[in-house]
């Protein structure tokens, strides 16, 4: 299965090695940053989410220009940089002392990252075709969260909040894994290179996001997106730490645990569910994730209310309640990303990753800055019942983009295929 998910281009693989390395780095401080804020930088909870939410602001804001600029000069010169910028930004997360400076390295980190999704989005795009690019973005997300939960199971062993400078640490640590993909891309030149007009033979650029909004299809997959995100992803920083922390009363070691089991769930299950996705519809699949998600925030929700009475069972829930999220996780990676390049054209592939991953921006501003009121109100309960109707709306939304998709790009046509080409018993004869 793993020689199948491979992509055939040897750049394609190298560009993967830089996801895994980068994401080591990232998994060292994923889950750390609103407690760091917080509990060892003394922020107040609602400081911290403006802070998380202005990254998430920045970010939205400069998408839509980092988009451009990929299709007009080339990912591979918008990438490069932005890795640089990230790099700085994250390293200077050890130095924050205070509201404005955590404002400051906020956004310096938010103007890195605004392109870097949408970039490597587009090359991985570029190096792949249409039959092996759902299979890639689902291994490129296993070893995304496979250097996650390496990095977090690291750092579960290593921060303190009584000791700051286990904190810097990692965040320096953090800087120096996202120089990995810059010096890969680096050794790839002929990779990320614009793609010309006539080389694209596709439609002219020239109405940029005005012909990607009018792409009615893809609106109806960001609406799906930006409800599952701002009650999933976005919630995974913020709302589930601090409800795992604050209601359940864990230690932040269980949250590093829990985001463990995320992994082993990613990477024991992705493989095979990228297999059993094949010739099988992307819009139902998106479906079945928002399902998955609300199961697995109703099971943190339960974990809530056996709290300190159980401290075994509630450990246990928040556990469970990471890895089944992880398990709807296997499903959407590989196929939203598919999804979006089956739609997109070679000239506006930049943009279409841009709104795609400017989805992300729009949960980040949303998801931080309403879970902590929402987890303040009647223990948390407040927060679960938002997340869980959220994640079955937008289930319904993915629903209802069916219709609107022909099978080729709901991926249904290789099952049509195969149905096709089943011979028909032939009829006894008297």
């Amino acid at each position: 299965m793993l020689r199948r998910a491979l992509p055939r281009r040897s750049e394609a693989r190298r560009i993967l090695v830089g996801t895994l390395l980068s994401a080591i780095g990232r998994g060292l401080t994923l889950p750390f940053l609103f407690i760091y804020l917080t509990d060892v930088r003394g922020l107040t909870d609602a400081r911290a989410g403006l802070v998380i939410g202005w990254y998430g602001a920045v970010t939205l804001a400069l998408s839509p220009l980092g988009g451009t600029l990929i299709d007009r000069f080339g990912a591979r010169r918008v990438v490069l940089p932005c890795l640089l910028i990230e790099a700085v930004g994250t390293g200077s997360l050890a130095l924050v002392h205070s509201t404005g400076s955590a404002f400051l390295v906020a956004t310096v980190i938010a103007v890195g990252s605004s392109a870097i999704w949408s970039g490597q989005n587009t090359i991985l795009a570029s190096l792949t075709d249409d039959g092996e690019r759902q299979r890639v973005f689902g291994l490129n997300f296993a070893l995304l969260n496979l250097g996650i939960g390496i990095g977090g199971m690291t750092s579960g062993a290593i921060v303190d909040t009584g000791r700051p400078v286990t904190f810097q640490m990692i965040y320096l640590l953090d800087a120096v894994s996202y120089l990995m993909p810059a010096l890969i891309l680096l050794t790839l030149p002929g990779v990320g290179r614009r793609i010309s007009s006539a080389a694209a033979g596709e439609r002219s650029s020239g109405g940029g996001y005005l012909t990607v909004l009018r792409d009615r299809p893809f609106r109806r997959l960001v609406i799906f997106g930006l409800i599952l995100t701002t009650c999933g992803y976005a919630q995974i920083e913020v709302g589930f730490t601090a409800y795992a922390i604050r209601v359940v009363e864990v230690s932040p070691r269980v949250v590093a645990w829990a985001l463990a089991a995320n992994t082993v769930m990613i990477v024991l299950a992705q493989l095979v569910v990228i297999r059993r996705l094949e010739g099988r519809s992307r819009t139902g699949a998106l479906a079945v994730v928002g399902a998955v998600f609300a199961a697995a925030w109703l099971i943190l929700g339960a974990a809530g209310v056996v709290g300190t009475s159980n401290a075994i069972v509630a450990a246990l829930g928040v556990m469970a309640c990471s890895a089944i999220f992880g398990f709807g996780e296997t499903m959407l990676s590989p196929v939203m990303p598919a999804l979006t390049n089956a739609l997109a054209t070679d000239e506006l592939r930049g943009r279409y990753n841009a709104m795609s991953s400017m989805i992300f921006g729009v949960s980040g501003v949303i998801g931080p800055v309403t879970a902590g009121p929402l987890i303040g109100a009647a223990d948390g309960k407040v927060w679960v019942a938002a997340v869980v109707g959220g994640c079955l709306l937008a289930s319904v939304v993915a629903l209802s983009l069916r219709r609107l998709l022909t099978p080729a790009v709901d991926g249904r046509a290789a099952a049509d295929q195969r149905v096709s080409k089943t011979p028909e018993p032939t009829p006894a004869t008297a």
